[in-house]
């Protein structure tokens, strides 16, 4: 048995409207892992890229027509000198797809370095499976620097962009 990308939209919207926290389904050798924002008791800051994501994803809308092209990631050294490295947090890919920076092919990306995130704000997308899965900050402060490239693969724990927390309003 395989999951579509229709079931796997209706199992995460099944646990959005749970009273569950987390969902872990393994099916065939496919591992599905599903966590609600905040779930775990630890506070809703971003993971390491060598630890696993805080948040489930969420839908962000349908498929773009035409992927964008990948373009070289954009990065800021001269913006992480001014913050240690325990005030620098990587928010990582909370699972395996297609890294998009922008809400369809031609837009202005999310984010930007030295954009100023809260915890709420969509730092990118990232594609499963034709479906579009918002990426969230995690944390307040300002892009210090962006690490995957845009229409690239990403792995799930692999750090997309980092945030210098020292800048929170």
């Amino acid at each position: 048995m395989t999951l579509t990308a229709q079931d796997v939209a209706d199992i995460t919207r099944l646990l959005e409207e749970s009273s569950f926290d987390e969902l872990y389904l393994e099916l065939d050798g496919l591992k599905l892992s599903l966590r609600r924002q905040g779930a775990g008791g630890a506070p809703a800051a971003p993971a390491l890229a060598d630890s696993p994501p805080p948040a489930a994803p969420r839908n962000a809308g349908p498929a773009p027509d035409v992927a964008p092209s990948p373009q070289p990631a954009a990065s800021a050294p001269s913006a992480r000198t001014a913050a240690t490295q325990s005030d620098v947090q990587s928010v990582a890919a909370p699972l395996l797809g297609t890294f998009y920076r922008a809400p369809k092919p031609g837009a202005a990306p999310f984010v930007e370095i030295g954009s100023q995130v809260k915890e709420d704000t969509v730092i990118g997308i990232i594609e499963v499976m034709k479906l579009m899965n918002a990426v969230r900050a995690g944390t307040c402060g300002i892009v210090a620097e962006i690490v995957a490239q845009d229409g690239a693969l990403v792995e799930y724990g692999e750090a997309l962009v980092r945030i210098d927390t020292t800048g929170q309003a």
